[in-house]
């Protein structure tokens, strides 16, 4: 077992896990750690606690300390030569006429590197743009190329539900959704109605799913004929969150609305099919 804290570096993003040694941190409280790509700021947000060897990357990373007043005023510093060199790197892309869209660029804590987050349709060869903004910056260069969703998590954006984008607010990982997920939840599958501001399926297809997917287990197919408390009948329409058949009699015209429970076989939980 290994004794971890929680760490996020942006709002959303990644949690990461690293060794707290012996320093009391809290929920909410910043700390300075080591990272892959230098020394980071970053906020706790799970306090200390045990994992095993399968829930975190090895060697495992160490909390430097508890951030201080000043770095506060140093991430800051940091933001505002980060949108200095944005600029520059716009300048510097249309100069050497790259087919690359510049997202994002932010510093490493110490300084020691500069991260350039772009997309591209295709690769893209920088390395004379590299050289260019390494003699400008007189550091590390990391030209990092992202996909249109973590494009929208960085940009942020209201939704078509008229809210602030999940991925930019509180998704920390993008899980698979898939066009079966809309059509199980009976959705329309044109693609304005279904697609994020990024043009991929929307995150939330995929937060109702697995309900959709466990009713569809209980529930009867449209067009199955099923015994009813009335007689036999064929199922004419479905309401799988709240578990509602629609049924239209076999010697009558009318439709009739039952709970899954109202003609479910209670000894094997099992509405009855007529073959």
């Amino acid at each position: 077992m290994y004794k971890v804290v929680g760490v996020r570096f942006k709002k959303a993003g990644k949690i990461y896990y690293f060794d707290p040694l012996d320093f009391e941190l809290n929920i909410d409280e910043y700390v300075i750690v080591e990272t892959a790509r230098g020394v980071e700021y970053g906020k706790v947000v799970i306090p200390a606690r045990e994992v095993g060897e399968n829930d975190v990357v090895l060697p495992l990373r160490k909390v430097v300390r508890p951030a201080l007043e000043g770095d506060i005023e140093k991430v800051d510093e940091n933001r505002q030569e980060a949108e200095k060199a944005f600029n520059t790197g716009v300048s510097k892309i249309s100069e050497h006429n790259l087919e690359m869209k510049l997202v994002d660029v932010e510093y490493t804590f110490d300084r020691n590197k500069i991260v350039f987050y772009f997309t591209a349709e295709g690769r893209v060869d920088f390395r004379n743009l590299v050289k260019d903004l390494a003699s400008i910056f007189r550091t590390r260069i990391e030209l990092r190329q992202i996909g249109v969703r973590d494009e929208a998590k960085m940009l942020g954006g209201i939704g078509p539900c008229g809210r602030m984008l999940c991925c930019s607010t509180f998704l920390g990982d993008f899980e698979p959704v898939s066009i079966k997920m809309a059509k199980d939840q009976n959705l329309s599958l044109n693609p304005s109605k279904i697609s994020g501001l990024c043009g991929r399926l929307m995150c939330c297809l995929k937060y109702e799913n697995d309900d959709y997917e466990e009713a569809k287990k209980m529930m009867p197919d449209i067009g199955a004929r099923i015994d009813t408390p009335e007689g036999p009948g064929r199922v004419v329409g479905l309401n799988l969150l709240e578990r509602l058949l629609q049924v239209r009699l076999l010697d009558e015209e009318h439709v009739l609305e039952y709970t899954l429970e109202e003609i479910m076989d209670p000894k094997n939980k099992m509405v009855h099919l007529i073959k």
